[in-house]
């Protein structure tokens, strides 16, 4: 039977009398709530394997021998099944199971703060006995004890359903916390001087069913009841998870993860789960601020930045952008804007000002047409049971947590199977059928090399064998139809975008039916391709030849192609830029050119920065308007699928910051241009008139599809990129590799109190057969010296990167390590110099 005659066919059972079509293999539990009928439940979780552990779902069923009590969550539904959820059976059976639950739960609901949503709260009231016939002592733990930084555990609380633990080996991969001891004194633990130390701890207390399981920055803030809550997406990365914000008196307390199937089915990453800390921080820009008269110009205040009306700072910025030619007018950020704000922005820079030197992506992404051009996957694509999976990208385990947790389950469970073509061990490494080792600048030949077009070269590049291996698993999945999909990023800071494009094409051309999903992770950084906030590029994932699109709207286009990032800060290095404006870009901390990124920031003429913090960049600008959180506004955002969902306003912004669309509104008028907005809806109006693709992005087609969001189709067509000519290797030197880690000294997470310590500080990996070559000690103190900066840096043994690398994380609170990276260069070379 074919597959999609599977999905259709239907086995009809009764349930309570009323017959009930079910999907073969369904489980019954889900198949009678799906019917509205609800079979009470605590360790049954719809995400994971049923387990039967807890007896609370035990209804009376009838398969033709007679009715028996059997658990709904591991039986599956069956022809002729007659199921009677509410016989006298059934009812002695909850009251029994709740009365044996109770025996050791303390009587704390008022100090819990599960106490409002606590399931077994309402399964009690609803299904239990009313009283308990237990007068003996109850047990007691010492309460409540860490298991993480963020994460507390109250052991009597624990009902042993087995959620957490589940959670933690089964979708998350860490299994850390376990069930110890035996009977009566059984507990949910860590073993000894071993913290729960999981990227993804912050779940198992969203699916805690008592308060056994709390969450350090929520303990003792609200109730239930004070809570106003409302669905949105995470703006942190690149995944768009679904969100729930949840604020009590004008401040946000809580995200939670709402179950949406297409994309995070539920699940946050906890930098995604508890960064909402950083938006309440008095550290939040409130005011505008100029320095001087924000042209360069010395008052009595000095050189330093002072708050201003907005008036007066938005006049001065005016001005600047008004003095300056539109060639050497430049706007480099944006990626954490909504797309409304996006789109103004665009509309301002191009449409008004004309300028073509704008970027959205900071040096560490990929081109647009690149991006935008190759045919794109879905989450659910790339996790198909059966696929094949190609990571030619950074580890998503550390910059696309629930991206990683999706891939994971496809790996795992689903019998999908993963090649990595990566510089070093990723999380989904162990899981891997193939896992190539792939140094900087090598990653085209490699491409080739599966193909049999020719071998890359060099010891430390993959052998004969594993290249003749891994193309033959790539040519059977071709034949076969089954799909393919290529996670395409840059896998590190330290290798330009050229070589990983050229291998991405190269995969394009022999696997034509492969589809692509993009790994680069800023945000809405995939929407701020899709409004034109890139070099060449229009909305709609048109090109600048396409201006006839956009001239009803707009006053002008550019007529030539301008600069990316390092073409913008090359420029304003040598004085050619007289206004750069920065939308909530730190390019001394994002740019991975720290030495380019000063040199810009100095030669610049005026800078303008609308940001929420004051970043080293900010504290550097002349202009600084202060801007709003995606937890402050409405609008829309676009993730690495191009599916578009809604971002909801839940709190008021602090001071006197305003939307991003609104100063670029008003920095218009100021200009002499009405951009022909006054709300949200105005923009998505006019983006939905200018571009074809967004024509169905309407305000009721979004509140239909709240969870879900609606996916932009559609390509772009444009030139293919020249290849990228990569140097040969220094035999006395090696290549770098730098990545990023989940916690780092980001802006948002050296905001975020729960967050700012989870920082795992800098240390340099590298493979053991080149540390003895060196004949370094593994810890040892030594110089990494690039053609830029030297560095100092414990040096550890390291397996899981490529022979003739060097691995080192970036932004990190002890070391700088892009000092050492040349952007200019394919590749940043490192030699190794004891101390």
């Amino acid at each position: 039977m074919s597959t999609d005659a599977v999905e259709n066919a239907v086995v009809e059972i009764q349930v309570d009398g009323e017959t009930v079509a079910a999907h073969p293999g369904e489980l019954l539990i889900e198949a009678c709530e799906r019917a509205g009928t609800y079979i009470p439940r605590f360790c049954h979780h719809s995400r994971m394997k049923p387990v039967g552990m807890c007896r609370m779902c035990l209804v009376e069923v009838d398969t033709g021998r007679g009715p028996t009590l059997q658990p709904s969550c591991m039986l599956e539904c069956a022809p002729g099944m007659i199921v009677d959820t509410e016989s006298e059976r059934t009812r002695k059976a909850q009251d029994g199971v709740l009365e044996f639950l109770l025996v050791n739960h303390p009587l704390d609901c008022p100090v819990c703060d599960k106490g409002g949503e606590c399931p077994l709260q309402d399964q009690t009231m609803a299904f239990g006995p009313g009283e308990s016939r237990f007068v003996e002592e109850k047990r007691h733990f010492e309460k409540p004890i860490p298991v993480n930084n963020n994460v507390q555990l109250d052991r009597e609380r624990c009902i042993l359903c087995d959620r957490c633990t589940r959670f933690a080996g089964e979708v998350a991969g860490d299994q850390l916390i376990h069930f110890m001891d035996r009977g009566g004194q059984t507990q949910v633990n860590t073993f000894p001087e071993q913290p729960f130390s999981s990227y993804f701890s912050g779940n198992t207390v969203q699916i805690c069913p008592v308060g056994a399981l709390t969450a350090t920055p929520y303990r003792f803030k609200a109730r239930p009841w004070d809570l106003d809550e409302v669905e949105s997406t995470s703006t942190l990365d690149s995944v768009g998870s679904r969100i729930a914000v949840q604020s009590s008196h004008d401040r946000v307390l809580r995200f939670q993860g709402v179950d949406a199937d297409a994309v995070n089915w539920g699940w946050l990453s906890d930098k995604e789960r508890f960064v909402f800390e950083a938006y309440d921080h008095p550290d939040r820009l409130t005011s505008p601020m100029l320095r001087g008269d924000g042209l360069g110009n010395r008052t009595p205040d000095g050189d330093l930045l002072v708050a201003a009306p907005w008036n007066e700072a938005l006049d001065v910025a005016a001005a600047a952008l008004l003095a300056a030619p539109a060639g050497r007018i430049a706007v480099l950020g944006g990626a954490r804007m909504t797309n409304e704000s996006q789109y103004a922005w665009a509309k301002l820079a191009k449409g008004v000002l004309g300028t073509d030197h704008v970027d959205a992506q900071l040096g560490d992404g990929l081109p647009a047409e690149v991006v935008l051009g190759l045919p794109r996957s879905t989450i659910d694509q790339a996790c198909t049971p059966g696929g094949t999976i190609v990571l030619l990208g950074p580890d998503p385990k550390e910059e696309l947590g629930a991206l990683f947790l999706r891939l994971r389950h496809a790996v795992v469970n689903d019998g999908a199977t993963l090649i990595e073509l990566t510089p070093r061990r990723t999380g989904l490494s162990p899981h891997a059928a193939h896992s190539l080792r792939v140094a900087p600048g090598d990653a085209a030949d490699v491409v080739a090399g599966l193909f049999g077009a020719r071998s890359p070269v060099g010891a430390a590049s993959p052998s004969t064998d594993q290249l003749a291996e891994v193309g033959a698993t790539l040519a059977a999945a071709s034949a076969e139809g089954s799909p393919i999909t290529v996670l395409l990023g840059r896998p590190s800071l330290a290798e330009a975008a050229g070589p990983v494009v050229d291998a991405a094409l190269a995969l394009h051309d022999h696997l034509p039916e492969a589809r692509f999903l993009s790994l680069l992770r800023r945000g809405n950084v995939h929407g701020a391709l899709d409004m034109g906030l890139a070099p060449g590029l229009l909305p709609g994932r048109t090109t600048l030849a396409d201006a006839g699109r956009v001239s009803g709207a707009w006053p002008t286009v550019p007529t030539a192609i301008g600069h990316d990032t390092l073409g913008t800060l090359v420029a304003a290095a040598a004085g050619e830029v007289d206004v750069l404006v920065l939308l909530g870009a730190d390019l001394l901390a994002d740019v991975p050119d720290r030495q380019l990124a000063e040199q810009a920031l100095a030669g610049a003429g005026t800078v303008v920065a609308v940001d929420l913090f004051g970043t080293d960049t900010v504290a550097r600008a002349d202009v600084v308007l202060p801007a709003v959180a995606s937890t402050e506004l409405d609008g829309t955002f676009t993730n690495l699928e191009g599916r578009v969902s809604v971002v909801a306003r839940k709190v008021t912004s602090p001071g006197t910051s305003r939307p991003d669309w609104a100063i670029a509104a008003e920095l218009a008028e100021r200009l002499g241009t009405d951009l022909g907005f006054t709300s949200v809806d105005d923009v998505l109006a006019e983006l939905r008139e200018v571009s074809t693709v967004h024509a169905g992005i309407t305000p009721e087609a979004l509140a239909e599809t709240t969870r879900e969001g609606l996916l932009v189709e559609g390509l772009l067509v444009t030139d293919r990129p020249a290849p990228t000519s990569v140097p040969g290797r220094d035999g006395y030197g090696l290549r770098l590799v730098v990545d990023r880690s989940m916690y780092d000294s980001g802006v948002l997470v050296s905001h975020s109190p729960s967050l700012a310590s989870l920082a795992p500080g800098t240390r340099a990996g590298l493979e053991p057969t080149d540390l003895a070559r060196h004949g370094i000690a593994d810890g040892e103190v030594v110089d990494l010296i690039s053609a830029r900066s030297t560095i100092q840096v414990v040096v550890v043994a390291d397996a899981g990167v490529a022979r003739g690398t060097v691995h080192i994380r970036a932004n990190q609170p002890d070391v700088v390590a892009t000092a050492l990276l040349d952007a200019t260069v394919p590749v940043t070379e490192v030699r190794v110099g004891r101390r």
